[in-house]
């Protein structure tokens, strides 16, 4: 089992400042490469201040002057928001900037607010189907010399300039959720990333059959890796526990107001949610959070990914992002590195 960090920057309100944010994402990424994660995961989004991540080839190429060996992957670009060309140059040079580090995680994207802006009439399926045709062509830029004649591109023969460092391309994950997202990337030989968001395990246990089954249905192709991300604390008693699982309920009815689009949303901030909403919403409370979340003490966080290598994950990666202080996520984050992490050393 693999471990890395999912982290971006968030401002929550308009009294936080964009530069104090951005240097306690970079202390995070520096913690977790000291503390020997595998990799650092960040991702793209655009007018949001709930996740500040506005192209993450930016912020990898900064946090490959700041970190030694953990790998640097985005988590992920949005596949209909780039053209083939592009996408394939931009990571090379930043697979180039890195010394061959780089991961390219790819989504079709979530937010329907960003959809509106930057491609508008675009739903869940067109992205998906662009999706389907990007991952392919920038493999073919890769290659050399590629000419492509699809639905959504068409360019004459091209190539990658720079070539990326690692051969032939990078790895490349695909976000996945339903038995079509999950086939096409082991198809198309790219690893998956998972997250039941705030479901239950049992949500991680139908995630890893949908996988299971799309790599039977390819026997052909050498089984890809699949990243299980949950949200995830590890607490120094039972109050502060329950501290970070009331966080979490904060977090997830901003999550999903911002997934509704319909709050008013002002300087890229959303309409705050009167707390007694937030109370109301028993799918989401505190108790839930802690019940399907990884938020516990460090043995009870080591049993459940324990029980996630059994079900065949390669890599668990810590999702941070979650509202709370940065002191806070900065403890969690230590705790993690030193009492659960060498639990699964070899």
């Amino acid at each position: 089992m693999k471990f890395s960090l999912f982290v971006h920057m968030e401002r929550l309100d308009a009294s936080q400042d964009h530069r104090t944010l951005y240097e306690e994402f970079v202390t995070l990424c520096e913690i977790a490469d000291r503390g020997g994660m595998h990799a650092i995961w960040t991702g793209e989004h655009h007018g949001m201040e709930f996740t500040i991540a506005p192209n993450p080839f930016v912020t990898i190429a900064d946090l490959s002057r700041r970190t030694r060996t953990v790998r640097l992957g985005t988590g992920t670009v949005i596949a209909p928001f780039w053209h083939p060309i592009k996408l394939a140059g931009e990571a090379a040079m930043t697979d180039l900037i890195c010394d061959g580090r780089l991961d390219v995680g790819i989504a079709r994207g979530a937010y329907s607010f960003e959809y509106e802006r930057l491609l508008p009439g675009l739903d869940a399926w067109g992205a998906g189907q662009r999706l389907r045709e990007l991952i392919p062509a920038v493999k073919g830029i890769w290659a050399g010399d590629y000419a492509h004649e699809g639905e959504f591109w068409k360019f004459p023969a091209t190539t990658s300039s720079p070539k990326p460092v690692q051969k032939p391309h990078p790895p490349i994950w695909v976000a996945a959720r339903d038995p079509n997202s999950h086939e096409f990337a082991v198809a198309n030989g790219c690893n998956v990333q998972v997250t039941p968001l705030w479901q239950d395990d049992e949500e991680v246990r139908s995630l890893m059959a949908r996988f299971d089954d799309a790599c039977a249905k390819h026997p052909e192709v050498e089984r890809p890796k699949i990243m299980l991300l949950r949200h995830t604390y590890v607490g120094s008693d039972e109050a502060d526990i329950a501290q970070a699982a009331n966080e979490m309920s904060v977090y997830y009815n901003y999550f999903f107001a911002w997934f509704k689009n319909e709050r008013p949303i002002s300087q890229g901030l959303i309409e705050r949610i009167p707390d007694e909403e937030i109370a109301a919403n028993a799918m989401l409370s505190g108790e839930a959070m802690r019940r399907n979340n990884v938020v516990g003490a460090a043995d009870e966080v080591i049993a459940r990914i324990k029980g996630y290598e059994a079900m065949g994950y390669d890599e668990y990666s810590f999702w941070i992002d979650t509202g709370m202080s940065f002191a806070r996520k900065k403890a969690s984050l230590e705790r993690f590195i030193a009492e659960v992490m060498p639990a699964f050393a070899e």
